[in-house]
């Protein structure tokens, strides 16, 4: 006969919308509760592996939303807790109870191994360097394992002996007594600090510690299109890890720093066109510097305002982890000369009289005194 398994909020005695927060309150509360290290009753080891099961389900978000909608149909073929063969075998739940009550949590008959830190880096490049991409290399400081010892921490030709204190697990059970009564926890050994092994001749190079600092340079494939703040990570470029764990990772910040010629929007560059007043009435062909190096010609027509806008599609930056390229956007700016030669002041008074019989044949009045005026007191000043 199967028997049917209980609702897992009603296991740690929770509502349907109960918070993370109280979900691990109440999973502190029935662990302490039923842990078999303090209490002894016949049914306290099901327990104890019902609510690890319970909140291993109810703490996963994705697993929580498949229980609630299908219930435990829902979580079928999932591992949603481990098995409660004795205190090695605690399944998953080792990693759990350890988190909220400090203990190391590691199975015995070996140390525990421990995957190396992160390295954090940062890496200026130029704009053309973002936009179309490149390989760079880049200094790195790691901790690796010494090249004496090869990470073994005694001397060449020594050995390391088997722990007596915790066997070579590198871990020793202590019972605590606690306000909840007495229970165990494992911890790390304090003779041989997890190792599992005490050396009696330490390696000289590095005194024991099995690692040493290394210089250390990198190649950076630099992806098209990529934009200041982007991190790349290097997979297992970071300080090495202890008891034969993993190397952390590199990662590296990309600064893009400013460009002298042309101003990033997203994709799209920007690029500021001076034109001078004759340029900006009559229109002229202007040739538009661009990434490449090779100059891009653009026709100014007559006219053209301050701020017009001119657009040379696929000019700009590669999109990055996509197809295509952003486009080059001339923006005109008209500069007012701040001196003129008496020739050039004398041309540009009759221009003025010019437009302003424009005017007040158009329009009865002369505005361009205004302008007249401007300039005037702009050449006085």
């Amino acid at each position: 006969m199967t028997t049917q398994k209980r609702d897992y909020y009603d296991i740690l005695e929770l509502a349907k919308d109960a918070s993370d927060e109280d979900i691990k309150r109440a999973f502190r509360k029935k662990a302490m509760q039923y842990h078999p290290d303090r209490n002894k009753e016949p049914n306290a080891v099901d327990r104890f592996k019902e609510i690890n099961e319970a909140y291993q389900v109810l703490s996963d978000t994705n697993q929580r939303a498949r229980y609630d909608q299908f219930g435990h149909s829902g979580i079928e073929g999932r591992s949603a807790g481990g098995g409660f063969d004795g205190y090695d075998n605690a399944g998953g739940f080792g990693d759990i109870f350890d988190a909220f009550f400090g203990g190391s949590g590691g199975r015995g008959g070996q140390a525990r191994s421990q995957q190396g830190a992160d390295v954090h880096l940062r890496m200026n490049i130029s704009l053309s360097e973002a936009a179309f991409g490149t390989t760079k290399e880049v200094p790195i400081s790691r901790a690796e394992f010494c090249s004496e010892c090869n990470g073994t921490k005694a001397a060449p030709g020594s050995s390391s002996q088997t722990c007596n204190n915790c066997r070579g697990s590198g871990q020793v059970r202590r019972v605590q007594n606690s306000l909840f009564g007495q229970f165990a926890q494992v911890v790390t050994c304090a003779i041989c600090q997890g190792a599992g092994a005490t050396i009696s001749d330490k390696c000289k190079s590095c005194r024991g510690q099995g690692r040493q600092a290394a210089d250390r340079t990198l190649e950076v494939k630099i992806p098209k299109g990529i934009e200041t703040g982007h991190r790349l990570r290097l997979s297992h470029e970071g300080h090495v890890g202890t008891a034969k764990g993993l190397s952390g990772d590199a990662y590296i910040e990309v600064v893009v720093e400013p460009d002298t010629t042309f101003t990033r929007e997203g994709d799209n560059l920007i690029y500021y066109l001076p034109l001078n007043i004759a340029e900006a009435t009559l229109g002229v062909k202007v040739d538009i510097p661009t990434l490449e190096g090779k100059p891009r010609p653009v026709e100014i027509p007559a006219g053209t305002q301050p701020n017009s806008k001119f657009r040379i599609k696929n000019a700009g930056v590669n999109r990055l982890q996509r197809t295509g390229r952003g486009d080059l956007i001339v923006i005109a700016v008209l500069g007012v000369p701040d001196n003129l030669t008496s020739q050039q002041r004398s041309l540009m008074e009759e221009l003025l009289v010019s437009f302003e019989e424009d005017d007040m044949d158009e329009h009865g009045s002369g505005w361009l005194n205004k302008v007249r005026d401007t300039f005037n007191g702009q050449q006085d000043n």
